[in-house]
C-alpha cells in the first residue's frame, strides 16, 4: 500500500491539534511568566513575559520565613511520597498476586472489597479516622501520613495490579516451582520483574496523587513541622496574598518534580496502561 496523501483535511486536523495544544500550554505559560515577574509587573501586565526575568522569586519562595517556607515542605513531600509509593508497590503487588492466582469465592470477595474501596468517598470516615489515629499517636508525623496514604491508595493499586497479573501466563511460575522455588521466591524472582510496566504506571499515578494531596495533609499535618508542599502553599497564600509572582514561584517549585517524573516514566506508563487494558 502506498503512503496516504497529505490533503486539506490532514492539514485541518493538524492545525486543530496545534490549537488544542496551545490552549493546554497556556496555564503553563502563565505559571512561568508570572513566577518570573516582579510584584509590580504581575499586577499590571501578567500576560507579558518579563525581561529581565526575576529568578530571585524562587529563592524568596524557597527560604520564606515561618510555616510558609517551602524548603522543609519539599523535604516532607519527598519523604512521604517516596515512602508511600514504595510501600504501595511492595504490599499492593503482593496482595494482588495472591488475589489473581488464588481462585475461589474468597479471592473474589476480597477483590470486590478493594473495588468498593475505590468507589466509596474517603471523606465519610475522616472524623473517626482522625480520632483513632490521634489516640495512636499518628497525627502530625511521617509514620501516620505514610500509613494513611498506603491505606487510601491501596484499593487502586490492587485493582491495577490484579488486572495485569491475571493476563500474565503461568508458565514461568510453574517452571520456577518445578525447579524448587517456593511461592515467595517465585513472586520476587519471576513475577515481580514481569510487573515492571504496571509498576511504573502505579508509581506515576499514585505518586502524583500523593504529591498533590491537600485535604488529607491539611487535616493530619496542619500546624506540624512536617507540612507538605500543598499545605505550605496554602499557608503561603495567606501570608503573601496579592504577591502572585511569589505564590506562583512556589507553585512552580511544587510542580517541577511531579512533571519531571512523569516525563521520565511516560513511555513505560503508556505501555503499562495499554497492557492493563488488554488484560
Amino acid at each position: 500500500m502506498g503512503l496516504s496523501r497529505y490533503d486539506r483535511s490532514t492539514l485541518a486536523r493538524e492545525l486543530a491539534l496545534v490549537l488544542v495544544a496551545l490552549v493546554y500550554c497556556l496555564p503553563l505559560y502563565l505559571l512561568v511568566a508570572v513566577a518570573l515577574e516582579s510584584t509590580a509587573q504581575s499586577s499590571k501586565t501578567p500576560l507579558s513575559f518579563p525581561w529581565p526575568p526575576h529568578f530571585d522569586n524562587f529563592s524568596t519562595a524557597w527560604t520564606a520565613s515561618g510555616q510558609a517556607g517551602l524548603g522543609r515542605a519539599f523535604e516532607s513531600s519527598l519523604i512521604i511520597t517516596v515512602s508511600s509509593v514504595v510501600g504501595l508497590i511492595a504490599l499492593g503487588s503482593l496482595c494482588a498476586y495472591a488475589i489473581a492466582r488464588r481462585s475461589g469465592r474468597l479471592s473474589n470477595v476480597v477483590y470486590l472489597a478493594f473495588v468498593v474501596g475505590i468507589i466509596l468517598p474517603f471523606n465519610l470516615a475522616i472524623i473517626p479516622l482522625f480520632v483513632a489515629m490521634r489516640h495512636l499517636g499518628l497525627v502530625g508525623n511521617y509514620a501516620g501520613m505514610i500509613l494513611l496514604n498506603i491505606g487510601l491508595m491501596m484499593p487502586l493499586t490492587v485493582f491495577l495490579y490484579t488486572g495485569f497479573i491475571r493476563a500474565l501466563p503461568r508458565d514461568y511460575e510453574e517452571a520456577a516451582r518445578v525447579d524448587g522455588a517456593g511461592l515467595f521466591r517465585t513472586y520476587t524472582r519471576v513475577v515481580l520483574p514481569l510487573l515492571a510496566p504496571i509498576t511504573w504506571t502505579v508509581a506515576v499515578l499514585v505518586g502524583v496523587a500523593v504529591w498533590n494531596e491537600f485535604f488529607v495533609t491539611l487535616i493530619f499535618l496542619i500546624g506540624s513541622k512536617y507540612e507538605t508542599l500543598p499545605v505550605a502553599l496554602y499557608s503561603y497564600a495567606g501570608e503573601y496574598g496579592g504577591k502572585w509572582n511569589l505564590m506562583l514561584a512556589g507553585v512552580a517549585i511544587a510542580v517541577v518534580p511531579a512533571l519531571a517524573f512523569y516525563l521520565f516514566a511516560q513511555r513505560t506508563l503508556i505501555r503499562g496502561i495499554a497492557a492493563w487494558l488488554r488484560a
